[in-house]
């Protein structure tokens, strides 16, 4: 198992905000890297230290094997980039700009580049300044295909663009499916779950957990659970609604979250499924039980669920 991206307990810190605190990070060779978390937790950090925009404050970031401080234009020629904060020359047109970026990158594929401009549907011959801002997200990625990265870091590639851009782009990216190690922030998480193989969950500057997407899809399932007879313990967890307390037994799980009470049915999501053991504790505490099922969740759903349980101070 090769790692193209390694950071060890990375911190960043800006003026007295620490933006990371203690990051570790693994990005195997060939995967397709989800980091996902709220607004504020250090995603865009994280990815510009990967491309030595920034320099950590203490830790280690390497990418390929050569620590981000040590880039040389060689290994920078391996490395694509697209940002929703990305800065294109307003005053060329696509076209020109193409014709600029092709010198410096001597693996430059022009049958690639033609193909994925057609794909993308972006115009050569308009300035890029006059462009619609999904369309230039577009144009960002037509110009980091074509020398064929062997990473592409994409930060918010989605933001402000609506749901025909976002296919395109999508059709774009997967014209190198296979090709690249591939390492994206989005909040559209309905995008880049048909991508993603592996995902990276951070908070507050942490990462909570990082781990194949087939792992993360088999262990968290949302569970129902019909009852005989309606529940009817008075005693609930602080989490659920006030309306809803009159229905959960004592010891209840720490890692059975988002339970709500429809009268004999009962559903929480697991994150620590396993068929078996789920099921014995289930007819334990909330015996008699007359159904049980168990659901994988879209990772929107997930990433909901887990950033609610970590503002909550809960380890999901």
């Amino acid at each position: 198992m090769t790692m193209v991206v390694q950071a060890h307990e990375v911190w960043k810190r800006f003026r007295s905000h620490d933006a990371l605190r203690g990051l570790n990070l693994n990005v195997e060779e060939g995967s397709a890297y989800a980091l996902i978390g709220a607004n504020g937790a250090g995603k865009t950090t994280t990815l510009k230290l990967l491309m030595n925009i920034l320099a950590p404050t203490r830790g280690e970031v390497s990418v390929m094997g050569v620590q981000t401080q040590r880039f040389s234009h060689t290994l920078l020629n391996q490395i694509g980039y697209v940002s929703e904060n990305q800065v294109l020359p307003a005053r060329l047109t696509l076209g020109q700009y193409l014709d600029y970026l092709r010198p410096f990158y001597p693996a430059w594929d022009r049958e690639l580049e033609t193909s994925t401009c057609a794909r993308l549907h972006v115009p050569l011959d308009r300035r890029i300044g006059e462009l619609s801002h999904g369309t230039r997200m577009k144009a960002a990625l037509a110009c980091a295909l074509p020398f064929r990265p062997k990473l592409l870091i994409l930060d918010e590639p989605f933001s402000g663009v609506d749901a025909l851009v976002r296919e395109e782009f999508m059709e774009g990216l997967l014209l190198q499916a296979g090709d690249l190690t591939l390492i994206v922030s989005s909040q559209e998480l309905g995008e880049i779950e048909t991508v993603a193989t592996h995902v990276g969950f951070l908070d507050a500057g942490r990462m909570l957990f990082e781990e194949s997407m087939n792992d993360l899809q088999a262990r968290i399932r949302e569970i129902r659970v019909v009852l005989e007879r309606p529940a009817l313990n008075a005693e609930g967890p602080a989490a659920l609604p006030a309306e809803r307390a009159a229905a959960l037994p004592a010891g209840w799980p720490a890692a059975w979250l988002r339970a709500q009470v429809f009268g004999n049915v009962i559903s929480f999501v697991d994150t620590r499924y396993s068929p078996a053991a789920t099921e014995q504790l289930i007819h334990q505490l909330l015996a008699p039980v007359k159904q049980i099922d168990a659901q994988a969740l879209p990772l929107r759903t997930v990433f909901t669920t887990l950033a609610r349980a970590a503002r909550d101070g809960a380890k999901p």
